[in-house]
C-alpha cells in the first residue's frame, strides 16, 4: 500500500487572496511537445505509462475552460533578493497561441497555495480542478488531499478516495478509482494517465512541461528557491503589518567552562531552526542563555585570587578559569573529607566549616548578589572572556546570537514578586520553611502526578532555577511580545520545561504558555575520554579537521587545487559532526562515530560535501557563464535521469514547508542525499564535456539548479557548502 505522508501545506494557515498572479513567465514553456519526456528507462520502471500520439497534444476547449491553471496567491516578493537569471521565451503566450480556451484571468483560490515561490501548488491547483470534473468532489477537498508518493517510482502525487469524504453506502474506494482513472482526460498537458493501487490513484508529471518550468525558476530565484516568506506574515491581507516574532532559545553553556559536547545538539538543532523560521518570513531572535550565576561563581573567584594568571586569562581565558576551576574544587572535596573525618573523631569543626573554600564560595557569591563592585567586576570579566572565546566558536558552526542572556539577567526582585504571586494565588505552598508547587493539588488526573511537587524556593530563601525561569519568560514576553518562543533543550529538561510552562498558565498567562514550546532531543553516547573525561567540542572538531586533511592529502593533484586546504578540512570535519548529528530524528540518542561520520562511503557531511563540490568542478570544466546557461533550451533535456533529477529539485519547497511542520533536520537531510543520489547516478548518462553546445548548455542548467538546491538546503542545515576538495 503506498504510503499518504502529510501535505504541508494543509497544516499552515490559509493565506487569501492579496493580488492576482498570472503564472510566472516560464511556466509550461516548451509544450508545444507535450508528450511525455521520461524517456524508455522511465517507460520500464512504469511499463504501463502511455506516450501520446502528438496529434492529441491539445487539450478540447471544453477541458481547458473548465480546468483554468491560473492561480491567484499571496506573494511577498520585497523578501527576495533580485533573480538571477531571465529567460526570453513567453511560455504563457506560446501556450495561448497553442490552445484555445485558455483563460490567464481564471482565478482559482486553494489554501496554503504559493505559485510564485513553489510551481507544484499550479500542478497541485490543475490536478484538482481536472479531479473535480472527474469525481464530482469539491476542488477545496481534492486541493489539501494530494500528497507525496514516498519515491519517483511511485509517481509525484497521490489521491486516497477516503480522505475526499464520500458518502456511506456507496460503492467501495477501489472500485470508485477505477471509474475516475478511466474518466481522466488522455491528454492532460501535466500529468498522464492515473495509476491505481488499492483506492490510491498516483500521478505521474509529464516531463517537458515540468523541466521547463522548474528549471528556469530555480535559476532565477537562486538561494531563495524554497523558502515562503509569505509564512511569517503576522496579517496575511495586510504584508505592512510585518512578521511575526519568534524567540529561539538554545546552545546555553556555562560561562568560565569549555564548550563540551553536552551542548553540541542545542547549538546545531537551534542554529538549524532559527534558518527555518528566517526562510518561513518570521522575525527571529536566537537568545543564548548562559548558566552564569551561583555560588560556583564564587569558588572561581577564590580560585583566581589564590593560582589565577591575568597572562593565561588573556591568552586563553576559558582554558584557564576552567583548569583553576578543576584545581578549587579538588581542594574543596578534599577539605571537606577531612572535615567529616574531624567531625567523626569527635573534634570542633565549626571554625573549619566556616572557613572552608565552600562557605567562602557561598560568602562571595552573597557579595555578587548584593551588587558588590568588586566582586562583580571579577564576574563581568570572567563572563565577557568566555563570551569572546565562544563566539569564535560559534561562527566555525556557522551559528550568531542576537542576544547573550544568562541567569545572572533575572533580578531577585523579579524573582521574590514571583513568589509572592505563586503564594497569593495559592499556586505555591510552605512545606518545612521552603516554599513548593503540588500539582496534585491544581492540575486533576495523572496529568497533576507526572508533574510533581517541585521547589521553587528554599528555606533560606533562595530561588531556585524554575522560580529563575518564570520570571525570565515573562520578561522576555514583555520586551518582545513574541508569538512564539522555542526552548532546545535536551529531553532530560521534559519536567522542567512542562512544569514552567504549566506554572505560567496558573499564573493567570495561559495565552503566553500557548506560545512556548519545548523542543527536544536526545543524549550523544561515546564522547567521553578513556579516564572518564568530558571531551570538549574544540578538541573533538580538531581531530575531525586532522582525519580530513589527512584523508585530501591522499590525492596530491586536487590538494594542491585547494587554495586553503586547512580551513577547507575544518569545514569538512564540522559537516562531519554535524550531518551524523542530524541524520536521525531529534529525539533518539546516538552515538559518536568518527571512523563513520569522516568517511566519504555512506551518507555523510563528506559525502554531501564532495556532492557540491563535484557539480561545482562540473560547471568550472563547462566554461559557461550564468547568462549563457540562461538561454539554454530545457526542451533538450528529455532523458530519464534529467527529468527525474528535475521531478526531485521541484519537491524542495514542499520540503521546506514540511520541514517547518516536523522541525526535524533530518526532514531536509535526507531529502538533499536523495538528491544527490540522483546526481550521482546521472554523471555518466548525462555528460557535459564531448556534447553538442546546445545539449551541453541544456544538461548545465540541470546541474546549476540542482548546485542551488543542494547549497540551499546545506545552507539551511547550517552547513558551510565547499566548492573544491
Amino acid at each position: 500500500m503506498l504510503s499518504l505522508p502529510v501535505r504541508p501545506s494543509a497544516l499552515l494557515p490559509c493565506l487569501p487572496l492579496s493580488r492576482s498572479l498570472l503564472l510566472h513567465r516560464h511556466f509550461l514553456a516548451g509544450t508545444r511537445t507535450l508528450h511525455s519526456s521520461f524517456g524508455p528507462h522511465f517507460q520500464t520502471l512504469n511499463p504501463s505509462i502511455r506516450k501520446p500520439n502528438p496529434s492529441t497534444e491539445k487539450l478540447s476547449p471544453s477541458i481547458l475552460s473548465r480546468t483554468g491553471i491560473t492561480v491567484t496567491c499571496n506573494r511577498y516578493n520585497s523578501w527576495h533578493s533580485p533573480r538571477r537569471y531571465t529567460h526570453s521565451t513567453t511560455a504563457m503566450e506560446q501556450l495561448q497561441q497553442q490552445v484555445e480556451g485558455l483563460n490567464l484571468n481564471a482565478i482559482t483560490e486553494f489554501p496554503n497555495c504559493y505559485p510564485d515561490v513553489n510551481p507544484l501548488d499550479v500542478y497541485r491547483a490543475h490536478l484538482a480542478n481536472v479531479l473535480t470534473e472527474v469525481t464530482g468532489v469539491d476542488k477545496n477537498i481534492i486541493y489539501p488531499a494530494l500528497s507525496w508518493t514516498q519515491s519517483l517510482d511511485k509517481g509525484d502525487l497521490v489521491l486516497a478516495a477516503p480522505a475526499l469524504r464520500l458518502p456511506k453506502g456507496g460503492p467501495k474506494p477501489d472500485q470508485i478509482v477505477q471509474d475516475w482513472a478511466a474518466k481522466f482526460p488522455e491528454n492532460d498537458p501535466l500529468f498522464e494517465k492515473p495509476h491505481v493501487h488499492s483506492y490510491f490513484m498516483s500521478f505521474f508529471f509529464k516531463g517537458a512541461p515540468l523541466v521547463n518550468s522548474i528549471l528556469p525558476t530555480i535559476l532565477q530565484k537562486g538561494k531563495t528557491f524554497g523558502t515562503n516568506p509569505s509564512l511569517g506574515l503576522k496579517d496575511p491581507k495586510e504584508p505592512s503589518a510585518g512578521r511575526k516574532k519568534i524567540i529561539v532559545e538554545f546552545s546555553s553553556p556555562n560561562i568560565a567552562k569549555p564548550f563540551h559536547a553536552g551542548h553540541l545538539r542545542s547549538t546545531i538543532i537551534g542554529g538549524f531552526l532559527g534558518n527555518l523560521y528566517e526562510g518561513a518570513g518570521w522575525d527571529v531572535t536566537r537568545i543564548n542563555y548562559l548558566g552564569d550565576w551561583g555560588k560556583q561563581y564564587g569558588l572561581l573567584a577564590l580560585a583566581f585570587e589564590k593560582f589565577g594568571d591575568e597572562k593565561a586569562l588573556e591568552q586563553d581565558p576559558i582554558n584557564h578559569l576552567f583548569q583553576l576551576y578543576v584545581r578549587i574544587n579538588t581542594e574543596m572535596t578534599e577539605e571537606k573529607e577531612q572535615i567529616a573525618k574531624r567531625k567523626e573523631a569527635g573534634e570542633d569543626v565549626t571554625e573549619a566549616e566556616a572557613n572552608s573554600l565552600d562557605e567562602q564560595a557561598r560568602r562571595y557569591f552573597k557579595k555578587m548578589t548584593d551588587r558588590d563592585e568588586k566582586a562583580l567586576a571579577m564576574w563581568k570579566k570572567f563572563r565577557d572572556l568566555s563570551i569572546v572565546r565562544y563566539k569564535q566558536t560559534y561562527a566555525r558552526l556557522n551559528i550568531h546570537f542576537d542576544e547573550y542572556s544568562g541567569e545572572s539577567q533575572v533580578s531577585e526582585a523579579d524573582m521574590a514578586d514571583i513568589g509572592k504571586q505563586l503564594e497569593e494565588k495559592k499556586i505555591s505552598k510552605e512545606d518545612n520553611g521552603a516554599q513548593l508547587i503540588d500539582f496534585s493539588e491544581l492540575v486533576p488526573g495523572k496529568e497533576g502526578k507526572r508533574l510533581e511537587k517541585p521547589l521553587v524556593r528554599k528555606r533560606d530563601g533562595t530561588a531556585l532555577y524554575l522560580t529563575r525561569d518564570i520570571s525570565e519568560l515573562l520578561a522576555r514576553h514583555a520586551k518582545y511580545n513574541f508569538d512564539k518562543m522555542i526552548y532546545v533543550v535536551a529531553s532530560a529538561q521534559d519536567l522542567h520545561l512542562k512544569q514552567l510552562f504549566k506554572i505560567i498558565e496558573l499564573l493567570g498567562h495561559k495565552d503566553i504558555a500557548d506560545k512556548c514550546q519545548h523542543i527536544n532531543f536526545g543524549l550523544v553516547l561515546g564522547m567521553s575520554t578513556r579516564k572518564g573525561t568530558v571531551k570538549f567540542l574544540d578538541d573533538i572538531l580538531r581531530d575531525v579537521a586532522d582525519k580530513m586533511h589527512e584523508t585530501m592529502r591522499k590525492n596530491e593533484d586536487k590538494y594542491n587545487q585547494v587554495e586553503n586546504p586547512e580551513a577547507v578540512a575544518d569545514v569538512l570535519g564540522i559537516s562531519s559532526v554535524m550531518v551524523q548529528d542530524m541524520t536521525g530524528k531529534r529525539i533518539n540518542n546516538y552515538t559518536f562515530n568518527m571512523d563513520q561520520m569522516t568517511s566519504f562511503e555512506g551518507d555523510t557531511g563528506p559525502y554531501l560535501q564532495y556532492a557540491h563540490a563535484r557539480v561545482c568542478s562540473i560547471k568550472r570544466k563547462a566554461g559557461l557563464s550564468d547568462e549563457e546557461i540562461a538561454s539554454a533550451d530545457f526542451s533538450l533535456l528529455t532523458e530519464a535521469h534529467a527529468v527525474n533529477i528535475v521531478r526531485l529539485l521541484a519537491q524542495w519547497p514542499d520540503v521546506f514547508s514540511n520541514t517547518l511542520r516536523t522541525l526535524e533536520p533530518t526532514t531536509v537531510l535526507a531529502y538533499l542525499f536523495k538528491m544527490t543520489h540522483a546526481l550521482s547516478s546521472s554523471y555518466d548518462v548525462l555528460r557535459i564535456m564531448g556534447s553538442e553546445p546546445a545539449v551541453l548548455k541544456a544538461r548545465m542548467a540541470l546541474y546549476e539548479a540542482a548546485h542551488i538546491v543542494l547549497g540551499n538546503g546545506m545552507r539551511l542545515l547550517g552547513l558551510s557548502p565547499v566548492e573544491r576538495m
